[in-house]
């Protein structure tokens, strides 16, 4: 196959394609604990449709003079008494990077640009259901906006919030799902779990517990929360959290299709979520590449970018596909290199690929024919991407 073949089969561009990254302006900056800072953005009437979000979306963000750092990927987090606003909860994270610049130097006025809203994180369709969603650290900020849609739009619905957090001081947005109980007592339950304070156990209070298997079986039980025809799972937090969570659900018959995940990592990025899974995941650490693959062969890629057409070459040092399109185009999207994230996911749509730990994508994705690109490798000579579908 020939190059011109391999960009024809490209889709071409759509006309009302949106613009990858818009600036906008912040106008509040507040701590929430000593490290984690809630930062509101002005949304220009121009610009309310594109940032029309659902509760578990995700948006890439970067700061204007950040030159070659990465973006970032963090969950829309609205207070729940305003859906609409667009709020991040950013923790600082690693000692150098946007986190620290968020945390503490970033002021009302400034500008961040952002990715319009993406992510297919969302409680299962399920009428009258009872949600469950257990959250690690970071990992509350797309859960708490879901808790607060699903309690005001079905109210046949029950939600039980469980959040695993070290200490009391450590709860994000506590204040706010106390408001949240407080508009729905009969239906919301909401409970911390602090993995490093010995406070004891009380009614939608704190209880001093490690999350492993045994303890959230029993919290399960005692919640009432364990799986049935009518209850769906919502996990979102460390990947040690999640795949705990995710087996003690499977061994008491849990139905995949009603349990999602999105993972986060420790500095409070999302992965994109996977239906069967964030925060991450979502792990951004650095730019360093993975573990290299020698065998992996030469080949050119074309890709369709916001409308555009690109063309690299992976030359046979590039571990990963990635390495070759950044060379060509500092533009191309990412914001992890452990395939947990999900802002590099594309289709391919001519060649072959092979990838291994695409947290970010689930068998669906997949099986519709998407990568990673930080994580995929060429197999053929030739290889067409798509990251506009």
């Amino acid at each position: 196959m020939n190059t011109a073949t391999i960009a024809s089969s490209v889709p071409a561009a759509d006309p009302a394609h949106r613009v990858r990254r818009h600036r906008l302006r912040v106008t509040e900056v507040r701590h929430l604990t000593v490290d984690t800072v809630a930062v509101t953005l002005d949304v220009p009437d121009a610009l309310r449709t594109v940032f029309t979000h659902r509760p578990g979306q995700h948006v890439t963000v970067r700061r204007p003079e950040a030159g070659t750092e990465p973006p970032r990927s963090y969950s829309i987090s609205p207070p729940p008494n305003a859906p609409d606003r667009l709020r991040l909860v950013i923790r600082r994270g690693s000692p150098d990077g946007f986190g620290v610049h968020a945390a503490t130097r970033l002021t009302p006025g400034d500008h961040l640009e952002l990715s319009p809203p993406t992510g297919a994180f969302a409680l299962p369709e399920l009428p009258g259901a009872h949600h469950v969603l257990i959250a690690g650290g970071s990992g509350i900020t797309p859960l708490a906006p879901m808790a607060a849609h699903a309690l005001r739009h079905d109210p046949a619905c029950r939600v039980t919030l469980v959040h695993s957090v070290p200490t009391s001081a450590d709860a994000l947005l506590a204040d706010e799902l106390a408001e949240l109980k407080d508009a729905f007592v009969d239906r919301f339950t909401v409970l911390h779990v602090l993995t490093r304070e010995d406070r004891g156990r009380g009614s939608d209070g704190p209880l001093a517990r490690r999350l492993d298997a045994a303890g959230l079986g029993r919290l399960l039980t005692a919640l009432d929360a364990g799986p049935g025809p009518g209850t769906t799972y919502a996990l979102c937090g460390p990947p040690g959290l999640v795949d705990t969570v995710r087996g003690v659900l499977a061994d008491r018959g849990a139905d995949p299709a009603l349990v999602r995940r999105e993972l986060f990592t420790a500095a409070g990025t999302a992965s994109r979520p996977t239906q069967a899974p964030g925060g991450a995941v979502r792990a951004p650490r650095s730019p360093r590449a993975p573990g290299r693959a020698p065998e992996a062969p030469s080949a050119r890629v074309t890709a369709l970018l916001d409308g555009r057409r690109r063309d690299a070459a992976v030359l046979p040092g590039d571990t990963v596909l990635l390495d070759a399109l950044l060379r060509a185009h500092p533009d191309v999207p990412y914001a992890c290199r452990e395939g947990v994230c999900g802002s590099c996911r594309a289709r391919v749509v001519a060649g072959q690929v092979a990838a291994d730990r695409q947290y970010a994508l689930d068998d669906r994705d997949r099986a519709a024919g998407y990568t990673l690109v930080c994580r995929a490798r060429p197999r053929s000579p030739e290889i067409a991407l798509d990251f506009d579908t």
